[in-house]
């Protein structure tokens, strides 16, 4: 097969994959719950709150949680970057129209995805219960962009690998000590 016969045969497989996980939308519960998703998703909302209640409620690892939350702001804000450059449009609207509104109109890559990944690297890496927690959560993020029907499956695995590199990349960053609490404990 040549390089373009592989590409079409690509884009044929991932309009029926995203036309199956958009179907699933027409579920109201499953609706409801991508919607939810979506919204809580909106510029990484979310994992920020997340990553800020960490810090405020586990002490001891309270700078690594504030850096978890840096890394994911900036995993987001990279993913927007792309997007400009990208520009690649969201899906059209094929059977049914999408079940949100979005911020913009470029689709590649998931900015949610981007920061429910890196948020589910850096959870994980600070407190395993915390990752046990934040991988389903960012899985089910990352599906329901399609079952929404506002991105492909690869802006989907885009951001996701864009966010857990970004992460995976602050990994050492996250665990190094903080600064002094009172009480002569490590932030």
């Amino acid at each position: 097969m040549r390089d373009a016969d592989v590409a079409v045969a690509g884009a044929g497989v991932e309009r029926r994959l995203l036309a199956v996980l958009r179907d699933c939308g027409r579920h109201a519960r499953v609706a409801t719950a991508a919607r939810a998703l979506s919204f809580g998703g909106e510029h990484g909302a979310l994992w920020l709150a997340a990553g800020l209640a960490g810090a405020a409620v586990d002490r001891n690892r309270r700078a690594g949680w504030l850096r978890g939350t840096a890394l994911i702001a900036g995993a987001h804000l990279a993913s927007m970057g792309v997007k400009r450059v990208v520009r690649r449009p969201r899906p059209a609207a094929v059977e049914y129209e999408p079940l949100v509104r979005t911020a913009g109109r470029h689709s590649f890559p998931s900015s949610h995805a981007t920061s429910a990944a890196a948020a589910a690297v850096a959870f994980a890496a600070l407190r395993p219960a915390a990752g046990r927690v934040a991988v389903p959560a960012s899985a089910a993020m990352c599906v329901s962009r399609l079952i929404v029907g506002v991105h492909y499956p690869t802006d989907v695995a885009a951001g996701a690998l864009l966010g857990a590199v970004t992460a995976a990349l602050g990994r050492a960053w996250l665990r190094a000590p903080g600064p002094a609490l009172p009480g002569g404990r490590r932030g």
